[in-house]
């Protein structure tokens, strides 16, 4: 059995049942991402001199709400329902990146490092994955990647990796975002 093989539960419509995970897990991953970076701009709007970091957040924003309307026409396409847990998950993202921003701009970019490390290792093996079966979304997900690696990038050069707590702050948002992995595919 192949590595790419190795998430397929076999039966009839295995294929399909992988696909719908895979786009479900992705579709809240992005969704996350938006409330994460909504929660961090809000706390950074509402404060003097904060107009740089503010705008940054803004800007990786947009680039997950753009993921996300991509993932919510992929989703409606091949007729797949998000998780039942979206609702949990915008109330979580938003209260860790408001968590994260009231802790300060280091610990803010901390958050973005540690979510956007899991996410590329998240998006690797899902393109490992789809290489050969699904060439088209694999070439998506490859551009997703890409972005967030950018936005990783971004928050260990503003500082991340000197937050207050990092080694802890970071491991504790790790395992929340491989949790929420396996829930979401899932549920």
């Amino acid at each position: 059995m192949s590595s790419a093989d190795a998430n397929l539960r076999p039966g009839s419509g295995a294929l399909k049942r992988r696909l719908h995970e895979i786009l479900r897990v992705d579709h809240a991953g992005e969704l996350g991402a938006v409330w994460i970076y909504r929660g961090q701009k809000a706390v950074f709007d509402a404060a003097p001199g904060r107009e740089k970091i503010s705008d940054d957040l803004g800007e990786m924003e947009g680039h997950e709400q753009a993921h996300l309307s991509r993932f919510d026409s992929l989703l409606n396409a091949h007729r797949v329902r998000p998780t039942a847990m979206a609702p949990l998950w915008r109330l979580a993202g938003f209260g860790l990146g408001v968590g994260t921003a009231l802790m300060g701009e280091k610990a803010a970019h901390a958050c973005t490092e540690a979510v956007e490390t899991v996410i590329e290792d998240h998006y690797a093996g899902q393109i490992a994955e789809l290489a050969d079966r699904d060439p088209e979304l694999a070439s998506e997900l490859a551009r997703f990647r890409d972005e967030e690696l950018a936005h990783r990038d971004k928050a260990v050069a503003e500082g991340a990796h000197e937050a207050p707590g990092y080694d802890l702050l970071s491991t504790v948002i790790r395992i929340g975002c491989r949790a929420a992995i396996r829930i979401s595919e899932k549920i």
